[in-house]
């Protein structure tokens, strides 16, 4: 095997990945579209499978355009999705904040001190039923 026969084995090899490549995002964009039935589904991915460089082709000229719109969607429902669930694991404030937070409220007059005397034992209460006691 002479050089120009390795870059010629390299070249084909680089386009079977790309076809893979494209073959596997079309059907992800498939199977990612909310509108499309799932008869709909079958039919392009029988006609993507079956008549494969047609099928790609029609794909990409029929719903091409609205490959990149999807995908953009699908990113940032699942960077929303996950915010959120960084935000539902993530802990509350401490209960030092929240303490000073109501002397802060007591001290501007907003609550009275037996309001914060009762937001204050309970807060407290709710920090220690968590903590094992020492026996």
């Amino acid at each position: 095997m002479d050089f120009w026969d390795a870059v010629g084995a390299i070249f084909w090899f680089v386009l079977l990945v790309a076809w893979f490549w494209l073959v596997i995002s079309i059907l992800t964009d498939l199977f990612r579209d909310h509108t499309l039935s799932g008869w709909a589904k079958g039919l392009w991915c029988l006609f993507v499978i079956l008549l494969p460089w047609l099928g790609v082709l029609v794909y990409l000229i029929a719903r091409g355009g609205g490959m990149h719109e999807r995908a953009l969607a699908y990113a940032q429902q699942t960077d929303r999705d996950f915010r959120q669930y960084v935000q539902d694991v993530a802990p509350s404030a401490s209960v030092a904040d929240e303490l000073a937070k109501l002397a802060d409220l007591r001290d501007r007059g907003v609550i009275s001190a037996a309001d914060f005397e009762a937001a204050k034992s309970n807060l407290l209460g709710q920090s220690s039923s968590g903590v094992a006691s020492p026996s």
